[in-house]
Order: structure tokens, then sequence, then C-alpha cells
């Protein structure tokens, strides 16, 4: 990827249904040179920490009346999932060593320090020049295109809703008790989306016979919580797929099942592309 490859991708459907956005953050996976001569790590390690393939299951959103947004840029890189500022001083040097979040202390701020089981990206940390190069260069992008999508939603349906998809290894749920999900919807407990909408998801996850859990052990990190405002009806879920349901872990590639969980992924899809909007709980759109 070179500085002039757009860093996030959007694809329109002929007829927006409803304002349903399809978000992948976390997919991208064009590594540029320039970062792998500076990583410890060859090309399939640094690869566990993306979404991989999720943007595939989410393709088939635009035929069915959604727009899908899609990173370019690897989480190894920067992470679009996370606030500007949530910088680790272990990762940029000359940052204050202010309080930080879990997620940061745990190497996984905007700039992440690990990739998964906590192997080291970096050979030496950044200067900050280059941390807010890399702001600057792709997560301003992604999420200015995202916050127009939404303002357009709402401008043209009186709602935005976001389902913002990812995938989680499957020993993070090793240590639930009883049938694990294959699924894990976070809306903050209710703070980034209405009911009907965090209902609507689940409902159209469990007709497709899979087991779907709420806010934990994921509630939802920053695009939930930047974007989410139900009571303006901008609703914001995480929704976290097992990734051992369609690809090998291990050599991170698509298994068997691959092509039967994305028939099962548009089913879903073209049932909350099409969900509608409920003006009631915004008073300024009932006015309208």
């Amino acid at each position: 990827m070179t500085e002039t490859d757009l860093p996030v991708l959007i694809d329109r459907p002929d007829r927006w249904a409803s304002g349903v956005i399809f978000g992948s953050p976390h997919s991208g996976r064009v590594y540029p040179d320039w970062f792998l001569e500076g990583t410890r790590l060859p090309p399939e390690t640094l690869r566990s920490s993306e979404d991989a393939f999720v943007d595939r299951l989410i393709a088939c959103a635009p035929a069915l009346g959604a727009v899908t947004i899609r990173a370019q840029v690897p989480r190894a890189i920067v992470d679009l999932n996370r606030a500007p500022d949530e910088i680790d001083p272990l990762v940029v040097r000359g940052v204050p060593r202010h309080p930080l979040n879990q997620r940061t202390l745990a190497g996984l701020g905007v700039i992440p320090r690990v990739v998964s089981q906590g192997r080291a990206i970096l050979e030496r940390p950044l200067d900050r020049a280059e941390a807010e190069r890399r702001i600057d260069a792709y997560w301003r992008p992604y999420h200015q295109a995202l916050t127009a999508l939404i303002a357009e939603a709402r401008a043209r349906f009186g709602q935005a809703i976001l389902i913002d998809m990812h995938s989680m290894p499957h020993d993070a749920l090793a240590h639930l008790h009883g049938p694990r999900p294959d699924m894990v919807l976070g809306n903050r407990h209710g703070l980034s989306a209405a009911a009907r909408v965090s209902d609507a998801i689940v409902a159209a996850v469990e007709a497709e016979g899979w087991r779907i859990r709420r806010n934990s052990p994921f509630a939802g990190a920053y695009i939930c919580s930047a974007y989410g405002r139900p009571g303006q009806n901008i609703h914001v879920v995480q929704l976290e797929i097992d990734r051992a349901l369609y690809m090998d872990e291990k050599t991170i590639a698509p298994h068997d099942g691959f092509d039967d969980v994305a028939a099962r992924m548009a089913r879903v899809i073209r049932k909350l592309a099409a969900l509608e909007g409920d003006a009631r709980s915004d008073p300024a759109i009932a006015a309208e």
C-alpha cells in the first residue's frame, strides 16, 4: 500500500434501503514494505491480529441494500477502533504517561504494541511524528468517511444503523461456562443502540441457528462509544463472530465451512439491511 492508495473503501447499493451500514475496520491486509522493514514479526504472525475475511462476509451487503465501509490498513499499523489519543508510551517516544485505559495498557492502543498472544510488533519505539503520520494517513480518512456516511443516512432516512463487524479468536471464549456463543453483540449495555436494533440483530442471527451473547466479553469499543447516539436515532452495534466458524486460525485461510457461513450471513444481512427507523426516538425528526 502506498500513500496514494485509498485507506478506506466504500461500496454503495443501487438503492440504499434504510440507512444501514456494515463496517469492517480490522480486515485490512495490505502490509507496506516500510512497515515490514520495521517489525520483528513475519506477515503470517502479523495477520493474527486481523479480522481476516470479515470484509468478504459482508461483501454481499450492497446487493442487498446496505452500504459497506472497509479499511485497507492492517490493524497492526493503526487500530481504527481506538481513539486517536489512545497512545501507548511504550510504543511512541515523547508521549506523556497520562492515565491509560486497559486496552492501551495491554498494548492495544491506536498504534498497537502487540498482536495476538502478546507478541511485540516493533523493533523499537516510534517517533511521535511517525505515529501522527499514521493517524493522519489512515485513521482520520476512515473516520471522516464514516462520519459522512452516518450523517447522510440520518439525513435521508431519519436514522443511521452501523453494524461494526469483527471477529474473535475461538480461544477468547474459552473461559465461559456452558455452550460458547458463535457471536457476541456489543452495544455498550444499551448506550450505543436502541433495544429494537439490538433485538433485530439477535433475532436474525438466531434464525440462522447461531448462538449469540450480549456485551460479554465484548461490549463495544471506540466506534460504538464515539458514534452510537440512540436518542438521535444513530445506532451502533459491534458484532463479533468466532473465527473458527469460517477459517483456520493457524494458517489464516478460509476453511471448508466458509461458504456456508457466508450464505447464512447473507440471509442475516438481507434482513438487517431493511431495518426501519423509529422517528419517535428523536423529537426533531418527529417534528419534521
